[in-house]
């Protein structure tokens, strides 16, 4: 782990410019956000930006496939009443300041010095990124996984947290707006592998907190109910599957978790079962 205090200064200075980014342009000109402690400004710039991705992402996407594109993806009985949209919203919205804490944490311990972050791809070159990259990536889908499913097999974790994200279990309750709504507790237990990873294997900063929010896309991709069928991708054929069936699809980016622990059922298999 780094512990020069030179070499952590580099940190700060991405983070000061991720907040100047957010906090000039977003908040009102009389807010001196500058001389809030360090955590209190990354933290407001999480929670800005996540609630903009966020509703951005949910709200292009829901007027792609329920307005622009209606009855092209999916039927017209599939289409979430605006009230389940309202309630996925209004979960998510409650959860999001809880959320906001995992990645100022993590960017906390990486400015302290105490994971194995490092800030510029120049620092290890092209293909050791990239072979870290698919090592954090490798880590994030295992952890996930078992964290999924777990909140499952777990009875008190399913019934006291993550049963709040399984009341859309029917095709027309899901959502875009569904990909956030979770106990606060719940979303960051299945975030935590991210964190978990910089501990692991050396990551790019700027990397980790893309991904992190590269999340709020993914869980908004996966509750609409288009089946991609790009393999090896845990699309949202399969993430439905997984809110009717409750036992199959506990896999993030791809179905590889689920087919090596006897857990994964194909859209083309449930639709054959059905039929």
């Amino acid at each position: 782990m780094v512990a020069d205090p030179s070499y952590l200064v580099q940190f700060e200075d991405e983070a000061d410019f991720y907040n100047s980014i957010v906090l000039d342009n977003l908040l009102p000109v009389s807010v001196q956000w500058q001389g809030l402690p360090r955590p209190v400004r990354s933290w407001i710039r999480n929670y800005i930006g996540g609630v903009i991705l966020y509703l951005l992402s949910g709200i292009f996407w829901s007027f792609f496939i329920y307005i622009l594109r209606r009855n092209v993806y999916i039927s017209k009985d599939m289409i979430p009443s605006k009230k389940a949209i309202i309630l996925q919203i209004g979960v998510a919205m409650k959860s999001m300041p809880l959320y906001c804490a995992l990645p100022t944490f993590s960017e906390y311990m990486v400015e302290s010095g105490w994971t194995r972050c490092y800030s510029s791809i120049s620092e290890v070159g092209w293909p050791l990124y990239l072979t870290y990259l698919v090592a954090y990536l490798i880590i994030c889908e295992i952890g996930i996984y078992w964290m999924h499913r777990e909140l499952h097999d777990i009875k008190p974790l399913y019934r006291y947290l993550h049963a709040t994200h399984h009341i859309y279990n029917k095709q027309n309750t899901l959502s875009p707006f569904a990909g956030l709504a979770f106990n606060p507790i719940d979303g960051i237990l299945q975030a935590l592998p991210h964190v978990i990873a910089l501990f692991i294997v050396p990551t790019q900063l700027t990397t980790h907190i893309g991904l992190l929010f590269i999340e709020a896309i993914w869980t908004a991709n996966i509750h609409d109910c288009i089946h991609g069928k790009v393999w090896p991708v845990m699309g949202a054929g399969y993430h439905t599957i997984h809110h009717t069936t409750y036992r199959h699809n506990y896999g993030h980016y791809t179905v590889w978790m689920d087919w090596m622990f006897g857990t994964l059922l194909n859209p083309e298999d449930d639709e054959k079962k059905l039929e």
